[in-house]
């Protein structure tokens, strides 16, 4: 049993553990819109030269039935991350990176009520645990 997105899930977390600290310390001086602007664009072309690279398009893509998904998808990505780079700004990175983590369990929830995935004890209670390390976090 291959095991890859165990393994690009570890690159994930380590990856995206840097991105807190460093937005905090950019927007010492950078204001936040600024800093969405300038990183997401950066994300942008990188992912663009990726597709590129592999011969991919995703213009095709503009008008499969899935699209409205990924533009309703994109404008609460937009909302969400100004919201957490100007959290970020205001706050302690401490206090704002585990509220943001919540999505991770409230993600979870929905997937379970609107996808209809199993919800076993344990996930029931790692759920309820990673609620309850964000609160504590938190406070």
């Amino acid at each position: 049993m291959k095991r890859n997105h165990l393994v690009l899930s570890l690159l994930a977390f380590a990856t995206y553990s840097l991105v807190a600290p460093l937005l905090k310390i950019a927007m010492e001086s950078i204001p936040s819109t600024t800093a969405v602007f300038l990183s997401n664009g950066l994300m942008t072309v990188l992912i663009g030269a990726l597709m590129a690279y592999r011969g991919t398009s995703p213009w095709q893509y503009l008008s499969h039935p899935k699209a409205p998904y990924i533009a309703v998808w994109g404008a609460f990505l937009a909302v969400g991350l100004l919201a957490y780079y100007r959290a970020l700004a205001l706050g302690p990175v401490s206090v704002v990176v585990p509220i943001y983590g919540l999505f991770i369990a409230i993600s979870s929830v929905i997937g379970i009520v609107v996808l209809e995935e199993s919800l076993t004890v344990r996930k029931g209670l790692g759920i309820a645990f990673a609620v309850l390390a964000v609160v504590l976090m938190s406070l």
